[in-house]
Formats: C-alpha cells, structure tokens, sequence
C-alpha cells in the first residue's frame, strides 16, 4: 500500500497493492492491520455505492455534522472521477482550500477524505461506479452541502459543458453563509 499526501495534508491518495496475471488480478483494497501500521486508525460502519451514467455528474460537497461525521475512504471500480476535499474546520490556516486527485479503477487508487471536510467529485467517465467507506452512519437530519461552485472556494472542476447534479447540490449555500461546526485544533489537526 503506498500513501501520498495532498496539498491539504490530512487529505492523502492511497494506492493498495494488486497482482495482475493471466487469469485477472487480486488486490486488497482495504486491511485494517496495513491502515493501522501505516497511521490511520479507523473504523467503518457502512459502506455505500453509486452509479453515474452520464460523464460531468457531480456530487458534492457534502459533509456530515457532528456528532455524526464521517471519515471517507473513496475509490472507483468502473470508470473515473476528480474528487474534491475542502477544508471546512473553522480556525484552520487552509479554512476553504481545497485540493484534487482522480480517482479511476485503473489507477485503483482512493482517497482518505477526513472529519471537517466537505467532500465530492465529477465523473470524468459515463457509467462511473463509485464506492466508499463511511466511520459513521448516514443522518438525515445531519446531512450537510456547500455549492460546488462557490467563488470563494473556487473547485476548478475539469468537465468542459453541462453539469448533472441534484437540486440539493444546486442550491447548497455558500460555506461562508454555513456554521460547518468543525473547529481547527493544532495539536492534532482534527476535528470537533
């Protein structure tokens, strides 16, 4: 498994190891003991999984509120996307950066998206299946957005032409209008 920060550090791609041969390949695409031995202690309860028909849909940003945020463990087994994180932890030096991987099921990479960021992604391929690990359950009542095209933010989303996304992501407020309730702590550059 190699492990790569991104320009926010907390944000990092992760490229399991896979073993091609004649017949096809084997991957472990998640090990509780390599995450562990490499830093990232963990736990998932759910896991969830998405189907984008048509290239430049978009998903995101979305987040969920404490007491029930979710750590994201992202990758794509048919197709690829450009996955977006954005600071969102109130007192952070980078509060409102954001940075970028693509994620593709033949690069079989993913990305580790952390509590106090809003996270989402465009496909950059029709018929994109994306699944992800959350550390916490789905709630309704704590499911959050910030519009993807907020100025202040600025995602240089890379999908020339219309966009597909949800009424939801279309008229989230901007993050300088939302009390995300993340709040930067230095000593461990965490959450809450």
């Amino acid at each position: 498994m190699h492990i790569r920060k991104l320009e926010l550090p907390e944000v990092s791609e992760i490229t399991p190891a896979r073993y091609d041969d004649e017949r096809g390949f084997f991957s472990e695409t998640y090990s509780q003991r390599s995450f562990v031995e490499a830093g990232i202690d963990l736990v998932w309860v759910q896991d969830n999984h998405s189907l984008s028909m048509l290239k430049g849909t978009l998903r995101g940003l979305h987040y969920q509120a404490a007491p029930f945020a979710q750590d994201k463990l992202v990758r794509v087994v048919r197709g690829a996307i450009f996955d977006v994180a954005v600071d969102i932890r109130q007192g952070s030096p980078r509060f409102g950066r954001w940075c970028s991987c693509i994620i593709s099921a033949e690069r079989w990479n993913q990305i580790l998206v952390p509590k106090g960021f809003a996270h989402g992604f465009v496909t950059l391929e029709p018929n994109t299946e994306v699944i992800y690990k959350v550390s916490e359950f789905y709630y309704r009542d704590h499911d959050r957005a910030i519009n993807y095209a907020d100025a202040d933010i600025g995602v240089e989303w890379p999908v020339q032409g219309d966009l597909v996304y949800s009424a939801k992501d279309a008229t989230a407020p901007a993050l300088r209008d939302v009390d995300t309730g993340f709040t930067y702590q230095e000593d461990r550059g965490s959450t809450n």
